[in-house]
């Protein structure tokens, strides 16, 4: 049953397009979880690409400022609402919230809760949670590489990559990665063939290592590259768009570059060349909302599995107490780290 106690929530509001330093730290009394709702104290979350593009207006359908970031968190029950069963109290979960997670305390709702295993920390689980569905929904169900495949990772040594190239691993693949030279050591530790994505000769260096062409590209690049990477393939071969970051500070919006790309890939996908383009969306099978969570609830699992087992390991970039989020947010737009940068209370 519902607790009538509430919780003061330490909480980080972005208020506008400021820098990271421009963040706000707040406190509120927090009501009790309603019908359907479970209360989760904040044990990791973290910064992601989309939190960076927020910061500046660019994510797209993002809440109108002032709001509090904070794409997914993993948390400890504290309350539950009515018709949520009380037994969850207690019980650590992993949310996807899309905002909201920078918080000491966050009200989600109950069916969106995974369950985090014993042995698996709260930090460790939050480098796999929309970094880790992203990597695995790509790899197994857009690109489907397999052992023996060669692919490509543009930005190996980021949240997502740094995942993507350990799957693909597992799975058999032969990895290309780019990723500036200071990370490339850690990606070969991974088993990651490492090339320094400085290189103006980038693709050709790809190239010399795949002379046949690859069967997979994951570009989360975007901008005039994605041509080249579109043009790495060989026969059969997957090209796997996930974002644009080439144009992450340009003025204007943000969907007209993601609009004409997709149309570019949409047009490789239909015409007769043997080869297939996509751009992946995490949230594209939402709107049948209980088939997403299923799904979710599968991969996030899975990949849990995968972590306990020692087969995925976490790419903690650095961990930063939740009152100093405005260093975690400029350390992972530096673009100087491996892995993720993770917030915990």
């Amino acid at each position: 049953m519902s607790s009538a106690v509430t919780h003061r929530a330490t909480e980080v509001v972005l208020p506008g397009i400021v820098d990271p330093g421009g963040l706000q730290v707040r406190t509120r009394d927090l009501p009790a979880p309603s019908a359907g709702q479970a209360l989760l104290r904040m044990e990791a979350t973290g910064v992601s690409f989309a939190e960076q593009q927020m910061r500046l207006g660019r994510y797209y359908d993002q809440p109108p400022f002032p709001f509090v970031p904070g794409y997914d968190l993993v948390g400890t029950v504290v309350a539950t609402g009515p018709r949520v069963d009380p037994a969850l109290t207690g019980r650590r979960f992993a949310a996807i919230t899309k905002t909201g997670g920078w918080a000491s305390h966050v009200l989600v709702d109950a069916e969106d809760l995974v369950p985090v295993p014993d042995g698996v920390s709260s930090a460790a689980a939050e480098t796999l949670l929309v970094n880790g569905v992203t990597a695995w929904q790509m790899l197994h169900g857009r690109a489907d590489v397999r052992a023996g495949d060669t692919v490509v990772v543009l930005g190996a040594n980021g949240g997502v990559g740094s995942t993507l190239v350990q799957l693909a691993r597992h799975a058999g693949a032969t990895v290309i990665g780019t990723a500036s030279p200071r990370h490339h050591d850690t990606l070969r530790a991974l088993g990651v063939l490492p090339v320094d994505y400085h290189d103006p000769e980038l693709y050709a260096r790809i190239g010399e290592l795949a002379p046949q062409g690859v069967d997979a590209v994951f570009d989360h690049v975007g901008g005039p590259g994605i041509q080249k990477s579109w043009q790495l393939l060989r026969k059969g071969g997957t090209l796997v768009s996930y974002g644009t970051a080439a144009a992450k500070n340009d003025e204007g919006g943000a969907q007209l570059p993601l609009l004409k790309m997709m149309a570019q890939l949409k047009l490789w996908d239909v015409l007769p060349n043997h080869r297939g383009a996509y751009f992946y969306s995490f949230w594209s099978g939402v709107r049948n909302r209980a088939r997403f969570r299923r799904t979710l609830a599968d991969d996030l699992t899975r990949l849990f599995g995968l972590l306990a087992d020692g087969v995925i390991t976490p790419q903690i970039a650095a961990e930063f107490p939740l009152a100093e989020t405005a260093s975690a947010l400029a350390l992972a737009e530096s673009r100087t780290v491996a892995g993720k940068v993770v917030i915990v209370p």
